[in-house]
């Protein structure tokens, strides 16, 4: 007999590619899929343990599905990052979970819900370097032609500030035959565009073959039929090479998007951070980049307030952005991770001074994104068309820079009916710090 399953999914695109994977065993399994918890009879969340504020998100998610329990649904389960990292407080503070599933043991899930309903209280996690087998069934949760494809776990950088090996355990790299083989099943399923993902893609293979191979497998996504745009996040500088750069030029499925996040720029601070490079370096990358794709869009994400950062050393990070000019930009004040090593680090930046510096930095590349827009203005793009918005009568979709939730939104005007998962060519009308306005070609 199936049972009503709920699920909530918090953090990052791999947590969402492992919740994806626990739906698809769950309804393989018999149980019905429910997006109301109300319906449900057990309700999973994979949580998120990256950061404080993320971790306070699960704490209150896991409550709030905890109140469910006064009608419907009999059988709460914490899984995924906080489930692995604190599951014994966890099982003291929060009597409502029934069960815990950590990251390496997602693929269990059947067999815990089945458990829990018959009254145990199954706790599985230490199991963080596990790689669950290949082909298992995934129910795809983000819009029918995009998919994320993750071709790698865990990650071996052990920089001073990150918990990620603590909860993911060491990089492992998936084969390419056995990546190749999902995306062929996706771009089977209508998957048109594939967004590759790891904790480190640019260290892709590296642990499989002796070298890094996000190079070759590129090449071999680029021979899957169907699959339009291919895009990849979290590149490492130290790992981007030449020849790397070379095939996402030379391929047009593979849009030039380069999501680098360098952290900072001030080489005491990297050094301190553990970071495998220094300014030189990324500047150098940066250059190479452009170079080789003068159209590409360069993403990155910067830590403000790290211990120990100088007034000196933000305004060397400050006067960076806005000399680079970043197409786009994400920054965050440092959050104090119990069990890191920064989290020892003398020099502790005080809260006030990290909300300021993050503010300035913002603000900044407000100004640099609202320039970067308007210097598409009467240029052509092409456009994933995503949906359309009935208020201002605009179909609105993403261009090649454009990651799907983290980035810029294209509004054009269609004299016909467009089909959403479509593509079209846009020109470029108007511009804001954040959004592209158009007309279809």
């Amino acid at each position: 007999m199936g049972y009503n399953i709920g699920m909530v999914s918090l953090g990052c695109a791999k947590n969402q590619t492992d919740s994806e994977t626990m739906l698809g065993i769950l309804a393989e399994r018999g149980h019905r899929l429910v997006a109301d918890p109300k319906a449900a009879d057990v309700i999973v969340v994979n949580t998120c343990g990256f950061i404080e504020s993320a971790k306070q998100e699960s704490i209150d998610t896991l409550l709030e599905m905890a109140q469910y329990k006064d009608g419907r649904c009999k059988i709460l389960i914490a899984a995924g990052c906080l489930a692995e990292r604190y599951h014994d407080e966890i099982l003291q503070e929060l009597p409502e979970v029934d069960a815990v599933v950590g990251t390496g043991d997602y693929d269990k899930i059947a067999e815990v819900v089945e458990q829990a309903l018959g009254g145990a209280r199954p706790l599985l996690y230490g199991n963080m370097d596990r790689t669950p087998e290949e082909g298992l069934p995934r129910v795809l949760t983000t819009p029918a032609y995009t998919a994320y494809l993750k071709i790698a776990d865990g990650c071996d950088n052990r920089c001073t500030y990150c918990a990620i090996p603590m909860i993911r355990g060491r990089f492992r790299s998936r084969r390419i035959e056995d990546i190749v083989a999902e995306a062929r099943e996706l771009a089977a399923a209508g998957v048109k565009e594939l967004i590759l993902i790891a904790q480190d893609t640019t260290r892709y293979g590296a642990d499989l073959y002796g070298e890094y191979a996000l190079d070759r497998l590129l090449e071999e996504l680029c021979t899957v039929e169907g699959i339009y745009w291919i895009r990849v996040h979290y590149y490492y500088t130290e790992a981007v090479t030449e020849r790397l750069i070379d095939v996402m030029a030379a391929h047009e499925q593979i849009c030039n998007y380069v999501d680098m996040p360098i952290q900072h720029i001030n080489d005491t601070i990297l050094r301190r951070m553990a970071r495998r490079t220094n300014r030189a370096e990324i500047e150098e990358k940066i250059r190479m980049i452009r170079e080789k794709m003068p159209d590409v869009t360069i993403r990155t994400s910067l830590i403000v307030g790290f211990p120990g950062e100088t007034e000196e050393q933000f305004e060397e990070l400050y006067q960076f952005a806005k000399d680079v000019r970043f197409d786009r930009l994400g920054a965050f004040a440092y959050s104090q991770e119990e069990g890191t090593p920064a989290a020892a680090f003398e020099g502790q930046v005080a809260e006030d001074v990290k909300a300021a510096r993050l503010e300035q930095l913002m603000a900044l590349q407000q100004e640099i994104s609202r320039a970067r827009n308007q210097e598409k203005i009467g240029t052509e793009l092409e456009v994933l068309v995503e949906g359309y918005d009935a208020e201002n009568y605009l179909y609105f979709g993403r261009s090649r820079g454009d990651s799907i939730g983290v980035d810029s939104t294209v509004y054009f005007a269609a004299r016909d009916e467009v089909e959403i998962g479509s593509f079209v060519r846009v020109r470029i009308l108007d511009a804001d710090a954040y959004d592209l306005t158009g007309e279809q070609l």
